[in-house]
């Protein structure tokens, strides 16, 4: 689905000049029946939602206001290494024309808008969306084996940039029966980079370090982390000898706090107050609440309930540094089927990919370069 040229400038340094495209770019509202060839589900969803839709569109609005990739079925083949190419949608608010996520499963949330993503890290009973009991769980991405994605065809959309429905081309998301995150990045030319696909077997913690405290719900805001796997000069690849530590979680600030949510309901909590910690310079505030332009949208978008979201959520503007998982060595999200998103597991601590080093005073670019060649590569 992507197309990528990349081209190089001359100065003092090394510099890459990105030239990005895509095949499609769809609205919940325009979106095919399937947007690739072999999908089993469909994009074309509607405004209901029963528990056997197989509707493939995901949205990352706000932390009562979000989906996640997930088994169809139940059972013990449903291990999400075995299903990734047929997971659907689940999602907390109905009216999208998925499944809803029941209420009790996600035991703890907490979403992050910053300046190129939003970001859902959180922690729950993931058995009740189908996953297997003990599934130390994978990655679903818009790439997979074959460039197809996994799911094949899932598309993700999120409102918190601009108010309406805007489709992710980036994004990653893990799921275990325990935990999940689900990052999807704003087109530009950071957005590879920062939804890096191929560290499959580094799990939620290493890929999207933040928050993953249990009992409680939060939005805020916050800076773009690190590319993942890119460290100043130098990219990780799996398998290399040493796995380095996850980059730290950017600090947050505004953060709301809600007590509780569910399906289409969050029901307020008390202020909070807790030490500041600043980000850079404001972006949006995350839309959950904002209904769509047109009354008339055949598509995966529904007006909430007036005190769903907007009337539900604290009054309070705190500003906190979120809780980090920093330099975890686990892959515990690390179990899934070799090569089934298009990068290789470690296999004996061999690893296939060389250290690649670039010349200082380039870091930066130097660094999306070179995560992105390993994304091509890979």
């Amino acid at each position: 689905m992507l197309v990528k040229a990349v081209g190089t400038a001359l100065s003092l340094g090394v510099a890459a000049v990105w030239a990005q495209t895509y095949s499609a770019t769809y609205s919940p509202s325009n979106a095919p029946d399937h947007s690739e060839q072999g999908q089993s589900g469909t994009n074309k969803c509607g405004t209901g939602s029963n528990q056997t839709s197989q509707c493939q569109n995901a949205y990352l609005n706000s932390v009562d206001d979000f989906c996640i990739f997930a088994p169809p079925e139940s059972g013990p083949n449903s291990v999400i290494g075995e299903t990734e190419r047929i997971e659907v949608a689940w999602c907390m608010k109905a009216g999208y024309g998925t499944r809803v996520i029941p209420d009790g499963t996600i035991q703890g949330a907490h979403f992050v808008q910053t300046p190129d993503y939003v970001q859902i890290t959180g922690v729950g009973d993931l058995t009740k969306v189908n996953v297997p009991a003990g599934d130390e769980g994978g990655e679903l991405d818009p790439h997979g084996a074959d460039g197809n994605g996994n799911p094949i065809g899932g598309l993700v959309f999120s409102s918190a940039f601009t108010g309406q429905p805007l489709q992710l081309h980036e994004w990653t998301n893990f799921v275990s029966d325990t935990e999940f995150c689900f990052r999807g990045c704003k087109d530009g030319p950071n957005a590879p980079a920062l939804c890096q696909h191929i560290y499959d077997v580094m799990g939620c913690d290493w890929n999207m370090p933040g928050n993953y405290g249990n009992g409680s719900f939060d939005r805020c805001k916050a800076d773009s982390g690190e590319p993942m796997g890119v460290y100043g000069g130098s990219t990780f690849h799996q398998g290399d000898p040493a796995t380095p530590a996850a980059h730290p979680a950017p600090a947050s600030s505004s953060c709301t706090t809600l007590t509780s949510i569910g399906n289409g309901l969050a029901v307020s909590g008390a202020p909070t107050s807790t030490s500041s910690s600043a980000v850079g310079a404001p972006i949006p505030s995350s839309a959950s609440s904002i209904p769509p332009a047109s009354s008339n949208v055949t598509s995966a978008i529904s007006t909430p309930p007036a005190s769903a979201s907007s009337n539900s959520l604290t009054s309070s503007q705190s500003s906190t540094g979120s809780a980090s998982v920093t330099g975890s060595q686990s892959q515990g999200q690390s179990s899934r089927a070799s090569g089934s998103s298009g990068s290789a597991a470690p296999t004996g601590g061999a690893s296939s990919s060389a250290t690649v080093t670039i010349a200082p005073g380039t870091a930066m670019l130097a660094s999306l370069f070179a995560a992105a060649i390993a994304g091509l590569v890979l």
